[in-house]
């Protein structure tokens, strides 16, 4: 098969005009990352610690990992109520598309709404995800940061005046630019912002200026907040033991189970909320107050659920079972493992209820989180079988987190990169990326994000660009029906009725005795002509002789543009020097060739050029 692809435009000129759109996202999504992040911190302090008196643990990188609990822990399910209530009202007020994940917004964005963000949208989804979050929502940050991004993106394009194309870049790199800023995650933000639209595929394009668009706003961010990882991440975790591959392919089958269990839960209880017959700005409040009764027995999922993540990688477990567990010395291991059990778990269906609901935030650190207590369950299993087994709780931690979220998420690169950015390691390559693909290959189409689509081709962004090209390599004698099913111009109506009825067809080209074709008879004809006088009727006087045909050697982009432009759905096919009818092509022969040849086309790249790519 011969694939002819468009030169690309000289690298001089396509910088000369990235680089300054990317630099310019980059600030833009630079401030937009400390400002939420500054507005998520007073939240977080107003509505958990002055009204509800619980202080949760944050990550070493960005404050204390000291842990207060509650006193007055009955006031919790009236804070996340309230966050909650703030959060619909102000949305749904607003605007309405920032309900939600964010980077599913963001990605849908890319895909059907030509890289177009109402002005408005990035503002509401950082005050109503920090709200959110704030108030004890199980939610991330990357959802905000993203659809502010995909804005910051979108604004400049349309003050450029880009087309659809470049403003859909321009989007995906603003999504980069916000995720490597507030996770001080650069290469990783950039290489998210390729691999996230797609389950298995890159936006190629988006990826230069991503990468400045990213450096710069990470640059911006960290000057202001700070340049250490975001985890702290102990020296011994390092691989060392090949037996550590072993156990990672068992973790990354556990993330893989726990991913489909966390897709479906959450788009069950979304499902669920979405035909609860009660005002949409409601749905939120409801999701909130039935959060805030799960963070009274475990107030380690209300929030992002990072500070607890790094208790976990910094091994204590003084306070993971408080505050109804006597939090003087670590729990017993058979303890251990029951509330590594049920964390997960509950953490799941609490992010559910949160963004399910309709509440403003992300679904990337709760999976953060779900996959570092996966992790460090099966570390507590192997120390409760093998006591003796020197394995190290910080790795497992780690590899947790990227397996669960690269499968689920369906950015195995990205997140391998982005958790060894925000826990400062890069010792854990080999392992990780064995329980990363396994997590990946498990969860199959299970995705957090629906707004994915499988390849480039599979977008409307790029649907022209595949779809055309590959109709051009195909002719009309590759896939026409040559046995067809035809009629003479002397035969009755009623005949012509019948055999329509018999073949479930709704048209029959009409040949004469030496094969010429002379018209088409079609069941509307039919339907014309009284029935009880059907009988005496010839199809040559009520047939259509106003023939529109193709021709073998026509490609099948030819055939379709007939059909198009006059309305029809089957054209016959004659040889040009005898006018005899050799076949017939419908619109359904080609869809049917065209995905075979898509199919076809993108194995080639797959065993070739993806293979080069990677090496």
């Amino acid at each position: 098969m011969t694939y002819e692809r468009r030169s690309a435009p000289g690298i001089l000129t396509y910088l000369e005009k990235w680089i300054p759109i990317s630099v310019l996202i980059g600030i833009f999504c630079g401030f937009g990352a400390i400002v939420l992040y500054k507005f998520l911190e007073l939240c977080v302090h107003f509505f958990l610690w002055e009204l509800a008196g619980y202080h949760p643990p944050a990550p070493a990188g960005e404050g204390s990992t000291k842990v207060i609990f509650s006193n007055k822990a009955l006031l919790i399910p009236l804070v996340t109520t309230l966050g909650g209530l703030i959060s619909g009202v102000i949305v749904y007020k607003l605007a309405p598309e920032a309900e939600g994940d964010g980077t599913e917004a963001a990605i849908n964005v890319f895909h059907n709404k030509g890289g177009y963000v109402r002005p408005q949208v990035p503002l509401v989804k950082l005050v109503t995800s920090s709200i959110t979050i704030g108030s004890g929502g199980s939610a991330g940050r990357e959802g905000p940061i993203a659809q502010i991004g995909a804005g910051c993106g979108s604004l400049i394009s349309r003050l450029l005046k880009l087309n659809a194309h470049d403003r859909r870049i321009a989007v995906a790199a603003g999504v980069g630019a916000g995720m490597g800023a507030i996770f001080r995650a650069p290469l990783g933000g950039a290489i998210l912002a390729a691999e996230i639209l797609y389950l298995a595929d890159f936006e190629v394009e988006a990826l230069i200026p991503a990468f400045i668009a990213s450096v710069i706003a990470y640059s911006i961010f960290a000057s202001i907040v700070g340049w250490s990882p975001i985890f702290l991440c102990p020296e011994e975790s390092i691989f060392l033991d090949p037996v550590m591959l072993l156990l990672s392919a068992i973790l990354g089958i556990m993330c893989g189970l726990y991913g489909i269990l966390y897709a479906k839960t959450f788009y069950y209880v979304s499902e669920k909320f979405h035909e609860l017959p009660i005002p949409r700005y409601a749905k939120p409040a409801l999701g909130g107050l039935l959060v805030g009764i799960m963070g009274i027995f475990m107030p380690q999922i209300l929030g992002t659920g990072y500070g607890w993540l790094q208790l976990l990688i910094l091994g204590d477990f003084s306070d993971i079972g408080a505050p109804y567990i006597s939090s003087s010395s670590p729990p017993p291991m058979y303890m251990l493992i029951l509330i590594l059990t049920i964390l997960p778990l509950a953490k799941i269906l609490a992010t559910a209820l949160t963004v399910g609901s309709g509440g403003s935030g992300g679904v990337f650190a709760p999976a953060l989180v779900i996959g570092g207590c996966v992790g460090a369950l099966l570390w507590a299993i192997c120390k409760c079988l093998y006591p003796d087994l020197n394995i190290s709780l910080p790795v497992f931690v780690v590899i947790g987190m990227m397996a669960f979220f690269g499968g689920v998420g369906k950015v195995p690169i990205a997140v391998i990169l982005m958790v060894s950015e925000m826990t400062g390691t890069y010792t854990l390559l080999a392992p990780s990326m064995i329980a990363t693909v396994l997590a990946y290959v498990i969860t199959g189409k299970n995705t957090i994000f629906p707004s994915q689509v499988r390849s480039r081709a599979d977008s409307p962004a790029h649907r022209g660009e595949f779809y055309i090209p590959l109709l051009r390599t195909i002719l009309v004698e590759d896939v026409m029906t040559r046995e067809v099913i035809t009629i003479e111009p002397e035969a009755s109506l009623s005949k012509a009725a019948g055999i329509m009825s018999q073949k479930g067809i709704k048209g029959l080209p009409v040949v004469d005795r030496n094969e010429n074709l002379v018209g088409i008879v079609t069941l509307m004809d039919v339907l014309k002509v009284p029935a009880e006088v059907r009988s005496e009727v010839q199809v040559k006087e009520v047939m259509s002789r106003r023939l529109i045909v193709t021709y073998p050697k026509e490609t099948l982009f030819d055939a379709f543009d007939k059909m198009v432009k006059n309305n029809i759905g089957r054209l016959p096919v004659v040889d040009p020097q005898t006018n005899k009818l050799v076949g017939i092509i419908t619109r359904g022969d080609i869809r049917r060739a065209y995905s075979d040849r898509l199919f076809e086309m993108l194995s080639e790249w797959t065993s070739t050029e993806s293979v080069d790519f990677l090496s």
